[in-house]
């Protein structure tokens, strides 16, 4: 497990890149997102219907084994949102390389 936090919109980044390989249900998404983030169910809910709610994300539900399971699916809007914060998360990430790394300085 990795020391460094992960922030809301990181965890959302995340969500999104799950979803996007393939719709997914809850905790398939959480076993992935915890591979990099200390995240618990009570957290990921949340987060996952406010994705669904700014349109991101859609829903359906599926039996898996005589239970209704809730599936996500990454909508169009929800594509250009990844992009957006895979674009934001590349600055971000080399902005902190060069600063770890010696390259920038102030």
């Amino acid at each position: 497990m990795y020391y460094y936090p992960v922030s809301a919109v990181l965890t959302e980044c995340l969500i999104l890149s799950v979803v996007e390989q393939k719709d997914s249900y809850g905790y398939e998404i959480s076993q992935t997102v915890k591979l990099v983030a200390a995240i618990k169910e009570s957290t990921l809910y949340p987060i996952l219907r406010k994705l669904e709610t700014g349109g991101y994300l859609t829903t359906y539900s599926e039996e898996f084994q005589g239970r209704k399971r809730k599936y996500y699916s990454i909508t169009e809007e929800g594509r250009r949102q990844l992009e957006y914060l895979r674009k934001e998360w590349r600055e971000y990430r080399d902005t902190i390389d060069d600063i770890v790394e010696g390259r920038l300085r102030k």
